[in-house]
């Protein structure tokens, strides 16, 4: 899609659609309402006082100019409240804009662009979450479908217009980032949409292998005997029950900058879940296609931020396998040496995501970055905690976790401090290892977590449980139904407003 900024007045658009935005309560028409009003009769302020179109966040209603204006289509989208908004309504009103595009089948659209700040929104920070709205709401995953190329109708033009010259350089550089943004949620989107047979441990490094080609950063992926000399042992213990070879993915973004930080992604990859041994029930594994999303986050955050050249080191530690049961299948009761010289009982082989990620964090320890962040769908205890629409953060150290809920609220990707006492090292001692894989019923993604931290030694370490925010079981508004991509957002704001700690 081409999506430009440019100086120019809506009401001379020529694209086949224009999209206005009009907020909720206002006496009188802005000037470019009134003067598409005029232009037609008055059909806007009919809209109106009727109460047809109240203007309510997200409402959008379509008007037809009939050959009075350029343009054949007008989408009338509503704000809410001035007083009452944010960027995430923001973002959301344009997803429902969005939506509507599609449903029009407009192949080019020209969008009013603000004139100014919005309330203690900046320009470019409008831009960019109208943009988001609109690219995040786009997205279809229909790859596997014998659809008619000729059926395939999508938007190929987005021009946002300012009258106004000033502050056009603020929109540009926000429509830059709302389109970076949006394509790193769509890339994990569309992985961890992928199928356990399309997407194996060794495609998904093929993936990240081409992005590292196409975007100028490093991309190494290691072999079953190249992880051995590693001794990750606990990693490939959870491999050992599929035949597909695992593969440990490694990428490293080093922008030509002196005296940058160092930070260590690191994200769960196992392409496809069935629990190993301990095996889940047939409606349990039928999201675990996307269980490797947290992967999928860090390929696409780090390939964003090498398209946007941000002033960071950044490593990436992927390590990718199926979780499968078989006669050469970790059991329930093995004893494993991890990477970090520790071992670990296995209670549980369903709770495999830990003892790969054990692994990943304890090779991370070996590049000394000033922190850590690992992202994974790890337990559905979060889910029972949290519910569907904010992530849990765990994490050793209080300011890094700050910037990650400062982010959060940016990004509009939720997440919600979760605690991580040190009593809660108490029930996963073993009475045969240094440390058993599960503890009990209760408190299952605190515990998870409990586990991960015995793995960072003194690194400041944050962890992001996923598990509940990475599939949408329907549409809304900037959400499509499927893997959602959590994640990339959050991380990608975390990053472009990181602060040494």
């Amino acid at each position: 899609m081409q999506i430009e900024v440019k100086q120019g007045r809506v009401e001379l658009a020529e694209d086949e659609g224009v999209l206005l935005n009009c907020f909720e309560e206002v006496k009188r028409l802005n000037p470019v309402l009134k003067t598409i009003n005029d232009k037609l009769s008055g059909a806007v302020s009919h809209l109106f006082e009727t109460g047809d179109f109240t203007a309510k966040l997200g409402q959008t209603t379509v008007l037809y100019p009939q050959g009075r204006l350029k343009f054949k289509r007008i989408i009338l989208l509503g704000l809410g409240k001035r007083d009452e908004m944010t960027i995430e309504k923001l973002r959301r009103a344009y997803g429902f804009a969005g939506r509507k595009t599609r449903e029009l089948k407009l192949k080019s659209l020209s969008v009013q662009a603000f004139e100014s700040n919005l309330a203690a929104i900046k320009l470019q920070e409008s831009s960019q979450a109208m943009v988001e709205g609109i690219l995040l709401s786009f997205y279809k995953l229909d790859r596997y479908k014998t659809v008619d190329e000729n059926e395939r109708v999508a938007l190929q033009r987005l021009t946002f217009l300012k009258e106004k010259r000033k502050g056009i350089g603020e929109i540009k550089r926000g429509e830059e980032f709302g389109e970076i943004f949006s394509w790193a949620t769509n890339f994990s989107r569309d992985l961890a949409n992928r199928p356990g047979n399309y997407l194996t441990p060794e495609r998904l490094a093929g993936e990240a292998d081409k992005l590292a080609r196409e975007n100028n950063f490093k991309c190494k992926i290691l072999s079953t005997t190249e992880i051995k000399k590693l001794k990750m042992n606990s990693f490939l213990a959870v491999a050992s029950g599929s035949k597909e070879p695992a593969k440990l993915i490694v990428l490293e973004y080093l922008p030509p900058r002196r005296k940058i930080n160092t930070l260590v992604l690191v994200g769960k990859g196992i392409t496809f879940d069935a629990g190993g041994l301990s095996l889940k029930t047939t409606e349990g594994m039928v999201e675990m296609k996307g269980d490797m999303m947290g992967g999928a986050v860090v390929i696409a955050t780090i390939a964003a931020c090498a398209k946007i050249g941000l002033p960071l080191h950044l490593i990436g530690i992927i390590p990718a396998t199926e979780n499968l049961p078989s006669g050469s299948a970790l059991k329930v009761g093995d004893i494993i040496t991890s990477h970090s010289g520790k071992t670990i009982e296995v209670l549980n082989t369903d709770a495999e995501g830990r003892l790969i990620l054990a692994d990943g964090l304890s090779y991370a320890r070996s590049f000394e970055p000033d922190a850590v962040v690992d992202v994974a769908t790890l337990t559905g205890t979060i889910k029972l905690a949290l519910g569907t629409l904010c992530a849990g953060l765990f994490g050793n150290h209080r300011g890094l976790k700050a910037q990650m809920l400062k982010a959060s609220e940016k990004s509009g990707e939720r997440v919600w401090e979760m605690p991580l006492w040190k009593e809660y090292d108490e029930f996963l001692k073993s009475d045969l290892a240094d440390i058993k894989n599960v503890g009990g019923r209760f408190g299952g993604a605190i515990l998870a977590a409990a586990f991960l931290q015995n793995f960072v030694g003194d690194l400041p370490w944050i962890h992001v449980d996923i598990a509940g925010v990475d599939f949408r079981e329907k549409e809304d508004s900037y959400h499509t139904k499927g893997a959602s991509g959590f994640g990339a957002r959050l991380l990608l704001q975390f990053l472009r407003d990181w602060k040494r700690i």
